[in-house]
């Protein structure tokens, strides 16, 4: 069973940064597809960043140049670099894995980023 459990999240002000984390417990971690989702209040949840098992990354449009994805195989971990935030970018940040073998999607709890003007 795949978990996910992310952590960094919280209040900063318009300008600010945080660094999100997701820690996966899973074998084979380097062959997953990984990224970050998040979903804003009455909003459909929506892809923030991807990065595949080679370090390739992708990004939506609205957070090119202020974020970045990274993976640490070794610590089964991903992350999400976020600068320049802006009040936006406040909503409920999931990480997920998707198995390069099933191909089945896994989520993590959330964590709640908010930030304010």
């Amino acid at each position: 069973q795949v978990q996910l459990v992310e952590s960094g999240g919280g209040l900063v002000l318009a300008g600010g940064s945080l660094r999100l984390s997701c820690a996966a417990s899973t074998s084979m971690f380097s062959t997953h597809t990984m990224g970050w989702y998040r979903q804003a209040p009455g909003e459909q949840r929506e892809l923030v960043a991807g990065i595949t098992s080679g370090g390739s990354a992708n990004y939506a449009d609205s957070v090119k140049g202020r974020f970045t994805i990274s993976r640490d195989n070794a610590k089964k971990t991903v992350y999400l670099q976020m600068n320049s935030l802006k009040p936006e970018d406040t909503a409920v940040y999931y990480c997920y894995l998707r198995s390069a073998i099933t191909r089945t999607a896994y989520w993590g709890q959330g964590t709640q980023v908010t930030v304010s003007s």
